[in-house]
């Protein structure tokens, strides 16, 4: 049997050797000179090795406690190897079951699984307003209780919908909770109809023939910057979300068959979508080309150019040119298209829903759908852009504000 005077009196050499105890303990000194517990045991008529702890913190009876602790589990038929395995398996979850590692690791998966960073980031915004009330606690002790005092919190500022948007996400944390086994339940489903309906706001549009003339001579006598003027002029004539406009890069636009793809990851339906180009958007586009071909986007950030322009941007060159935020939107761009083109009651509503990237909520009529009308919105578009330049030409071209004024005609 081993003495402490041994143990202490043992040097390295330069392979590792062992020092035996008793009842197949030993002391395994290793050649940088640590020295490590070892348990040799059968189980199931297999030879296995059980690592009880270094010396001096585990001492020789601490050592003898730990191996006798041992054998008494193989006794009863447990494999103290593989029960300490799991403690660590378990120790290891116990730390990264907070609410807040749970969430990080939901939003890394999120990310690996394609997630628009733009819709990351949204996310990234609304749990961090949750960190402080619940990131600390053990997500499967977190009650309904504390999850509607978050919302509440919200609520209380008057955002309505970014409360409702926040009990989404925390659902989600919660069921990624659930399926890797940190907590049993999604209490934020508890709460659905506890915080306040947001009253559903439009985007204001201007669809008024004679407005939609005066706006567009208002764009071409606009003299902000290069890149803002473009985006400005373009969005009339594509029907694309602001994001889906601004994030568009040079790699997206195929001159030669006058087609515009934005993949997947940018769309807010997540479904990939082309957007047939007429001669007046191709020759936007060439215009626009000769400013920015050398950086990846079509609309490079003013003083950032390797970072897409603001979300803000069009947004902010209509209220320079005196369109208020109840008058007209860059997202109006998109009401405008669809009350005029459905209007003119030349064109399939499918075709223009479709150009318009919408997703037909009927799930049955959606799967006989399969049709993406494209030959149909070739035309229309062209159609559209030729109607934008006849409403633009029915008066010459005005600087100043014009927000008023048309309201008023």
């Amino acid at each position: 049997m081993l003495t402490y005077i041994q143990i202490n009196a043992a040097k390295p050499r330069a392979k590792a050797w062992n020092l035996s105890d008793s009842q197949n303990l030993y002391l395994v000194i290793q050649p940088n000179g640590s020295k490590l517990w070892r348990f040799n045991y059968r189980f199931l008529d297999k030879q296995k090795k059980l690592h009880l702890g270094g010396w001096p913190t585990i001492s020789l009876a601490e050592a003898r406690a730990r191996r006798d602790e041992a054998k008494k589990k193989i006794a009863e038929g447990i494999d103290p190897a593989l029960e300490k395995k799991r403690a660590r398996i378990a120790a290891k979850y116990a730390a990264a079951n907070t609410f807040q590692a749970v969430a990080e690791e939901w939003l890394i998966k999120c990310e690996r699984d394609g997630l628009a960073p733009v819709t990351v980031d949204k996310i990234r915004w609304l749990l961090a307003k949750a960190y402080p009330l619940l990131g600390t606690i053990p997500i499967a002790q977190i009650t309904p209780h504390e999850a509607l005092a978050v919302l509440r919190k919200v609520e209380a500022t008057g955002a309505y919908e970014s409360a409702r948007r926040m009990r989404s996400v925390l659902s989600r944390v919660f069921r990624y909770g659930v399926a890797t086994v940190r907590c049993d339940k999604d209490v934020a489903a508890d709460l659905r109809g506890a915080i306040a309906v947001p009253k559903v706001k439009h985007f204001a549009a201007i669809t008024r023939p004679s407005e939609v003339g005066a706006l567009l001579r208002a764009i071409d006598g606009y003299t902000g910057h290069k890149v803002t003027v473009m985006a400005m002029r373009l969005s009339p004539h594509v029907l694309l979300r602001p994001g889906e406009l601004r994030q568009a890069e040079w790699t997206d636009i195929d001159f030669d068959e006058a087609i515009w793809f934005i993949p997947v990851e940018r769309m807010k339906m997540r479904r990939p979508h082309r957007v047939p180009l007429s001669r007046q958007v191709i020759a936007m586009l060439k215009e626009l080309h000769e400013h920015t071909h050398w950086w990846k986007y079509l609309f490079p950030c003013l003083g950032k150019p390797r970072k897409a322009m603001s979300e803000n941007a069009v947004n902010q060159g209509l209220r320079k040119l005196g369109y208020t935020t109840d008058q007209m939107t860059a997202h109006g761009f998109r009401a405008m298209a669809a009350t005029l083109l459905n209007e003119m009651g030349e064109w399939n509503p499918d075709a223009i829903e479709r150009q318009l990237a919408h997703v037909d909520t009927n799930q049955v009529r959606r799967a006989y759908a399969r049709g993406e009308y494209w030959d149909e919105r070739v035309r229309m578009m062209q159609h559209w852009s030729d109607y934008l330049d006849l409403l633009r030409d029915g008066g010459k071209v005005l600087h100043g504000h014009f927000g008023k004024s048309t309201a008023r005609r």
